[in-house]
């Protein structure tokens, strides 16, 4: 994440349907000024080099035409990570995001701080016209998500939530498919996400790469992190390592399961099914092994209702077993099943109910009928180019929003809830 300090920062902080007719919206592209021209190189600032932060800056600079032209982070090794890994001598490293941002030769930004400072970043991003990319979970609350949305579609800036299972070019096969109703009426959904590790290593306790334990020297990291821009818009408590290292364990910088595991595979089934944000959701949340310091639970179940289509998705998910429960379609006639969770997807199949005696229904995914689609980034950086709307959205990034604080705010709140559409609000 980035940010030097500013005299007047804190005060700037605090002020400042069918699957058929969702492809038909992503073929529309709007006409927006300042369109890069096809040759032109794209200039992209990385804010935020942690976990994710390193990865992505990995991919897009082997992406054609682009060139990494400034990095941003608080944390001195991570910044030194990213001016190594941006493959330029010329990079320009920021502490501050701002100062990124008023780079000229910025054209597009990668956001991949923790989730409590995407409002505020990609707020100031599409008022400075920067084309974004930004990790999920879109933000912490419905105020954040609505006003990121309106900022977006007013700034007409090229937006792309992180969600990278809609990459996959079996999963496209099978929303193509699904369009055709195959299945029969689509009645419920299964998925999770499980992940166990041994007990000495409990999960989301890394130490700036997932899976990655050895603890670095904490008065070594602590006088290398500028800690009150690390904080932003969260509350302000003195130096804590391990917020500053673990900090999905804890409420003031993200949503738990809900935004970092639940959000993946009900963007997926979104993609697949294009049926908008639920009716409602009931979701329990448990502190079943994992009680250190954490705060947010390590065990989350939370079943949606689509009332109209008679629909049901069902999210499992535990830290203390690496069961898999890969993403289940189930339909009166058929059921689609993929070989793994969202993101590792690589094929499915299809299995028919004895009553169907269709010779015609495909058995799987083939993957001799589906051109190679791009991956995720790519996706953005062509959207760029020819000012399309990449696949997952702004729209797209309101609905995985509401749809994961559905579950959190049931799960906070001990009760179910329900999507008020013309409010737009959870009640």
């Amino acid at each position: 994440m980035g940010d030097r300090s500013a005299p007047t920062r804190r005060n700037f902080l605090r002020t400042t349907g069918k699957a058929a007719t969702l492809a038909a919206a992503t073929a529309y592209t709007p006409a927006i000024l300042s369109a890069p021209s096809p040759g032109k190189t794209i200039g992209v600032g990385c804010i935020g080099l942690g976990t994710r932060g390193g990865d992505l800056i990995n991919s897009v600079v082997a992406v054609p035409d682009v060139r990494v032209v400034a990095v941003c982070d608080v944390y001195g090794p991570h910044r030194q990570k990213g001016i190594e890994r941006s493959r330029n001598p010329d990079v320009k490293a920021y502490v501050d995001y701002r100062d990124l941002l008023a780079d000229r030769h910025v054209d597009a930004v990668i956001i991949a701080t923790p989730d409590h400072w995407h409002c505020q970043m990609v707020l100031d991003a599409a008022t400075a016209g920067k084309d974004i990319y930004c990790e999920k979970g879109f933000s912490k609350t419905l105020a954040e998500a609505r006003l990121m949305r309106d900022a977006l579609k007013k700034s007409r800036v090229v937006f792309q939530l992180g969600h990278q299972a809609r990459e996959s070019t079996c999963a496209l096969q099978a929303r193509e498919l699904l369009a055709k109703d195959i299945l029969g009426p689509i009645s419920l959904v299964r998925t999770g996400r499980f992940k166990s590790t041994e007990p000495e290593h409990p999960n989301w306790r890394w130490y700036g790469y997932y899976d990655r334990w050895e603890r670095p020297d904490p008065e070594k990291v602590r006088k290398e992190v500028n800690w009150d821009l690390w904080l932003g818009p969260a509350p302000r408590i003195p130096w804590n390592e391990r917020h500053f290292w673990h900090w999905r364990c804890y409420w003031a910088y993200g949503t738990g399961y809900a935004g970092d595991l639940l959000s993946h595979e009900m963007d997926f089934v979104q993609y697949l099914l294009g049926h908008g944000i639920p009716d409602t959701c009931s979701c329990q949340g448990l502190l079943a092994l994992l009680r250190d310091d954490r705060e947010v639970p390590d065990t989350w179940v939370a079943t949606y209702q689509f009332e109209k289509l008679g629909r049901t998705v069902a999210f499992t998910g535990s830290m203390n077993t690496s069961v898999k429960q890969p993403v289940e379609i189930c339909g009166r006639d058929a059921s689609l099943r993929f070989d793994d969770i969202a993101h590792a997807a690589t094929r499915f199949q299809i299995i028919p109910e004895e009553h169907n005696k269709r010779t015609d229904l495909p058995k799987g995914y083939d993957q001799s009928k589906t051109p190679l689609q791009p991956n995720h980034l790519d996706d953005w950086i062509n959207c760029i180019r020819s000012r399309g709307i990449p696949k997952c959205s702004t729209d797209e990034a309101f609905i995985e929003t509401a749809t994961f604080l559905m579950s959190l705010i049931s799960y906070q709140q001990r009760r179910m809830v329900r999507w008020d559409a013309a409010k737009e609000e959870i009640v």
